[in-house]
This record gives structure tokens, sequence and C-alpha cells, in this order.
């Protein structure tokens, strides 16, 4: 007889997120070991190759969009209080879009001609998604920040892979853009600083009081944030079809002045809480936050500065591995223990061999990881700033390690 207990209405078969996260770690692991043999052209901020095209879709479609989708099929029934709308349709979704992201990283780098069919197919994945999502939230009863932030993401990342689907044909052969520059830029910030951050800022409003156990505070702010954050975001994109350096500054002050009103309600949110010592991974996650506004504010010192679209591009990288995937760390070495002491024990609790929530997870591990990542950020910012392309490969043979030891980590939960 299975000792699962019976999942609630607004509970998620474990075997849906599950999917989407383990796909997510294989991703984001072998997304890491092949950065190791890129040390010349990522050092040299040389990103437009087919390689590393290869390389970020991996990172940012394979690992951090299924984490992000995994996440959501299990925490938007909590955050909403309404059950996902249809989870066999969830399974088909997950198997169409993992075939289609790994089809497509794979053509991106040896086989332009089959970019189209395999961004098609990604593309109709994450539709898919995009359906499930909003019939889930539109039958919340009551709608509130998290469902407009989310909301907002989920557009963002719809536009962004259309675009994308655009970029596919034209990489293809099959159309011909007249300003592929334009589109280029409008499909990565849509991606990268849309859907991400907007999801991160989502979530983060609910986690942080989670797991700080902080009551009493104002949801004040959060508006705020996603109007000036999504007005940003329009100048910014509107800056690249113009062609105007005047805009895009603005831009950026838009979103390093939302991005600023974020972290301190988060600190309002932290000064509130109840639990006095915070776990350390959580740490790493609110870390992930100082660094994303550090970024944000070099933008904007970089862009009143005559500086090269290369630097952008290593801001970009950084941005990627010191705000998202840091956040993304963080919040999942507490989430999937949580999840699968939830499933597999909460029905058993008080009874004699069962863990407690700390025992499924090594922090003391997960803090030496996050230290080594930290001090690998660090090393990247050294390795840009004096193009040492042996120096940047010493780092990420470092960070490939710790990621997969990481990866490893998580997957050991469910065995537990």
């Amino acid at each position: 007889m299975s000792m699962m207990p019976t999942l609630s209405k607004t509970e998620t078969n474990i075997k849906l997120p599950f999917s989407f996260i383990f796909y997510s770690l294989v991703a984001f692991s072998i997304s890491q070991v092949l950065l190791i043999f890129s040390g010349s052209f990522v050092s040299n901020g040389v990103f437009r190759i087919p390689h590393l095209w290869m390389i970020a879709h991996l990172l940012l479609l394979g690992w951090a969009l299924m984490v992000a989708m995994g996440a959501m099929y299990q925490l938007v029934p909590v955050v909403f209080l309404t059950p996902i709308w249809n989870e066999t349709f969830g399974f088909i979704q997950f198997v169409i879009t993992a075939v289609g992201i790994t089809a497509f990283a794979l053509s991106l780098a040896f086989s332009p001609a089959f970019i189209i069919v395999s961004g098609s197919l990604t593309f109709i994945g994450i539709l898919m998604f995009f359906f499930q999502m909003i019939m889930t939230i539109r039958k919340q009863s009551e709608k509130n920040i998290f469902t407009l932030l989310v909301g907002s993401g989920l557009v963002c990342l719809l536009l962004a892979i259309s675009l994308g689907i655009l970029l596919s044909a034209s990489i293809g052969g099959n159309i011909s853009l007249a300003n592929h520059v334009a589109v280029l830029k409008s499909h990565i910030v849509l991606g990268v600083a849309g859907w991400f951050t907007l999801l991160i800022f989502g979530f983060s409003y609910k986690m942080v009081p989670m797991f700080s156990l902080s009551h009493g505070f104002s949801m004040k702010l959060s508006k705020p944030v996603l109007i000036i954050y999504l007005f940003g975001l329009s100048v910014t994109i509107a800056s690249f079809w113009l062609e105007s350096n005047g805009w895009f500054q603005l831009g950026l002050i838009l979103l390093f002045i939302a991005f600023s009103i974020f972290v301190w309600h988060i600190k309002e949110i932290i000064d509130k809480r109840l639990k006095k010592n915070l776990d350390k991974p959580f740490m790493f996650s609110l870390l992930a936050i100082l660094i994303g506004w550090g970024i944000h504010l070099a933008s904007v010192i970089l862009a009143f500065i005559s500086v090269s679209q290369v630097t952008f591009g290593i801001i970009l990288y950084l941005y990627t591995f010191g705000w998202i995937i840091f956040s993304i760390l963080g919040y999942l070495y507490k989430i999937v223990p949580f999840l699968w002491w939830t499933y597999r024990y909460s029905k058993e609790m008080g009874k004699p061999g069962v863990p407690t929530l700390k025992q499924l997870m090594n922090e003391k591990l997960g803090l030496n990881l996050f230290i080594i990542f930290l001090v690998c950020l660090i090393g990247l910012i050294i390795a840009f700033t004096f193009q040492l392309p042996t120096f940047y490969t010493l780092v990420q043979f470092i960070i490939a390690t710790a990621s997969i030891i990481f990866c490893t980590a998580i997957i050991n939960v469910v065995r537990k």
C-alpha cells in the first residue's frame, strides 16, 4: 500500500513539477560543462556564435525556464489557492517542451536548417504552458499583486518567444528581418529582464515572508515596483527600435528605480520577521537580490559612458549568473526538500524514522557551494575585466563542478 498522502485540491501531483526540475538540473549541469570550453570567446565578450547560442538557450530555456515552470506548477496553486487546470495537459506539455528545447539548442549549433522546426516545437510547448497558467489563474476568486507580477512575466515570456521564432526563421534562412539587431535585443530584454525578473519578484513576495516567518508588513510598494519596471522595460525596448541612446538611458534608470524599490520593500519584509536566524540557502537568494541591484546600477552608469556593446553583453552574462541563477539556486535548495517532505512525510510526522525537513538537505554542503559560486562570480568579473581566457576556464571549471554537486544534492533529496 502506498505511503504517499492524498493530494488536496490545491496540490499538484509531485511528479509533474519534479519532471521539469530534474530535466532542468541536467540541462544546467551540461551548460556549465560546455562553458568550460568557451573561455577564449566568453572572456573576450564574443557571444554571437552558434556554440554559445546553444549553451545560452540550454541554460535559459533548459535550466531557468524549465525550473520556473516546475516551480509554478507547484506554487501557483498554493499562492492563488486554485488547482492546476489540467495535470495531464501539463505532462504532455512537459514532453513537448523538453524535446523542443533539446532539439532547438542542438540545432542552433549543428543544424541551422532545423532551427525553425525545433523552435516551433519549443514555442508550442511554451504556448501550452501559457494556456495552462492562464486557465489556472483565471479561476482565482480575487486577483492580487502576485497575479499581476506572474501575469506580466508570462506576457513577457510569450513576447520573447515570439521574437525568438522570428530570429529562428531568420537564422534558418526562411525570412529576412529588416532590423535584426532590434529584434534580438528586444528578445533578450523581454526574456531575461522581463520574464525571469518579474517572476522572481512575484515569488520572492511569497517566499521571503514564508522562509523568514514575516508578518504585519505592507504590500503597497509592490505596485510601484511593477508599474515602474514595466514602464522601464517598454522604454528600453523602444530605444532599440528608435536607436535612441537617450531613451536607452531613461529605460535603464527606470528599471534601476523599480529594482531599488523592490530591494527596499524586501528589507521591510525581512525587518518584520519572527525567525531570528535565517537559513543559509535563503540568505543566498537574498544576496542575489543585492547582486541584481548592483548590476542594474552598473548598467545605468555604463549607459552614460561611451562603452561597447560587448560590455553590455558581459553585464547581461553577469546579470544572468549573479541575479537569475543565484536566485534559482537559493530558492531551489529550500523548495525541493519542502515539497518532497510535504509529499512523502507530512502524514507520517511524529512517527519513528521520519526525517525532519532539515535532515533532507545538507545545509553545510549548500553553504559551501554557495560560497564557491559567489567567489566564482568575482572570478568571472576579473576574467572579463582583464580578458583572461585561461583564468575564465579555471573559474568555469569550478562552477561546473559545483553545479554538478548541487544538482546531485537536489536529486538525492527524493531518495530519502
